[in-house]
């Protein structure tokens, strides 16, 4: 399964790289915290304007162990941008989202596909950097929950 999440994120990287142009991609370095399990994270996302405010936005996440659960996330939303100044803009978010948990002991690592839904707004810093915020509910069986994603962006 990990041979695969890593050939879709070459892929995508692979796209990016040969239809960007300067400012259509953006890097970010995230704390994650989910509701479900109490779980904190550290996540990474790249994002790739591809028509005028739509952005598509890859994601990974680590989540770190906690009673015993650690988990890997990865994600694909979908974000329509709305300028509402010259220095902060606001974006709903959909997207699909792919889990594996990764319990302790004698059972079994658990894989869910399931969805998001949300809101994020960003905040420019400095010319090429901003500070950013998203709220999401993800839904998959057994494991819905609220994630709060807080990160720095940087544009290229």
């Amino acid at each position: 399964m990990k041979k695969y999440i890593f050939m879709a994120i070459v892929a995508i990287a692979s796209i990016i790289n040969v239809h960007a142009e300067q400012g259509d991609v953006s890097a970010t370095a995230q704390f994650v915290y989910a509701s479900k399990h109490s779980m904190a994270g550290l996540g990474a996302q790249l994002q790739y304007e591809f028509a005028t405010n739509w952005r598509v936005a890859p994601e990974f996440i680590y989540f770190f162990k906690d009673d015993g659960l650690s988990a890997l996330n990865v994600n694909l939303n979908m974000q329509y941008v709305i300028p509402t100044s010259s220095t902060f803009a606001v974006y709903p978010l959909v997207g699909f989202s792919y889990a594996h948990y990764m319990p302790d002991g004698p059972v079994d690592d658990i894989d869910r596909c399931g969805a998001n839904v949300g809101m994020g707004a960003e905040y420019q810093l400095k010319n090429r950097l901003f500070f950013f915020s998203e709220e999401r509910f993800q839904i998959m069986k057994d494991f819905n929950q609220s994630v709060t994603v807080l990160g720095l962006k940087y544009t290229f």
